[in-house]
């Protein structure tokens, strides 16, 4: 039997591949966006905190998220996006869930050595893909979780130094993790339960997030300085310094809900490590920090696990596509070739059809 080309479905094949195209240009963007930012915003808060002494760090956070806020207020005015209210609950839990989990990252790096705060972070993606693959029932190939080691180790050997264990410290590490990987899979759910953009997700969370912070910043600031916010001594400079970290934080809060509506919670943490790997390069180099073999060792280990994750991630986005396009053929065939339907019954109908993915599957350091 000759069959005729179908022109509708190189039509729609065409159109696809735009649209697969479209989708990888915005991921990368979104990508760039949020390394550059995030880098930006360490360095900035980093000469605000180690040169200018203004080290009340949950408070400076919650300025970011009223100034991300009123910005997005204002695009909103300007009709730059569409406001799309939803479920308010979600809406309320996820934003305090999503500020006490910065809260309590800050409280881990007060009550925890550096290198036992930089092992929090790092337990971040292994408790991610726990909480995905027991829950949401999402897969992990083994290549996958091969280059996520890969990295893991890389970025312990380069930022884990000291290893000094506490009751209180750890107790706030464990429920510091599990907070952000919850919100960070919330994240990324909410915009496909609801069908919202990152933009409205931040737009209205953002309230609830900078409330949370704004009423306890002050007072774990002071837990952890023994300062008072409302009693430094606000300098010009300081001012600029949190006026231009602000200013920043608000592409730093929008990329990383971009990012993480766009691809995953893991993606969002992987790229957080390239973060960490770029801002010891930059400290070295723009502020002289000082640098080891170790470190040297380490950022290229991770860096070599990242390309892995990449390639992985994108031999295995290209290969579901090209699966699903293969069982809708077939389901076609089947539909219009009578021997093929006498042949097999109603049996290819059902094999074809492609379960739908439920709706639930699938910051920080100052929102770095």
């Amino acid at each position: 039997m000759v069959k005729l080309a179908d022109p509708d479905r190189g039509e729609s094949d065409s159109v696809k591949m735009g649209e697969s195209q479209r989708f990888q240009l915005g991921t990368v963007g979104a990508l760039s966006l949020s390394v550059v930012s995030s880098v930006s915003i360490v360095i900035c808060n980093k000469a605000l905190i180690s040169s200018l002494g203004f080290s009340f760090a949950t408070t400076l956070t919650s300025w970011h998220l009223l100034v991300t806020f009123c910005s997005l207020h204002v695009a909103l005015w300007m009709k730059l996006f569409e406001h799309k209210p939803f479920d308010a609950r979600a809406v309320m839990g996820f934003g305090i869930l999503n500020g006490t989990s910065i809260g309590l990252l800050n409280l881990s790096l007060g009550f925890n050595s550096v290198g036992f705060y930089q092992m929090t972070k790092l337990a971040i993606i292994p408790c991610t893909v726990l909480l995905e693959t027991v829950f949401f029932r999402k897969r992990f190939s083994r290549s996958i979780q091969l280059s996520l080691s890969i990295l893991l180790l890389g970025v312990g050997i380069a930022t884990v130094t000291d290893l000094q264990l506490n009751a209180l410290g750890s107790v706030l590490s464990l429920l510091a993790v599990i907070t952000t990987c919850i919100a960070q899979i919330m994240t990324n759910n909410i915009q496909k339960k609801f069908k919202v953009s990152s933009t409205q997700l931040l737009y209205q969370s953002c309230p609830y997030q900078a409330m949370t912070l704004f009423i306890a910043g002050p007072f774990l600031d002071w837990l952890l300085t023994k300062q008072n916010v409302f009693a430094f001594k606000y300098t010009s400079e300081v001012l600029v310094f949190i006026v231009l970290s602000c200013l920043i934080s608000v592409s730093v809060n929008f990329s990383t809900f971009l990012v993480i509506g766009k691809t995953s919670p893991v993606t969002y943490q992987v790229l957080g490590h390239l973060k960490t790997c770029l801002v010891l390069a930059f400290g070295y180099v723009l502020l002289h920090d000082p640098f080891s073999w170790r470190n040297i060792l380490g950022i290229l280990i991770a860096l070599i696990g990242m390309v892995l994750y990449s390639y992985y991630c994108s031999r295995e986005g290209q290969q579901k596509p090209s699966e699903v396009s293969a069982q809708m053929a077939q389901a076609k065939e089947s539909e219009t070739d009578p021997l093929i339907g006498v042949e097999n019954g109603a049996g290819i109908l059902t094999d074809a059809v492609v379960a739908k993915a439920p709706a639930w599957n699938s910051n920080k350091d100052l929102q770095a």
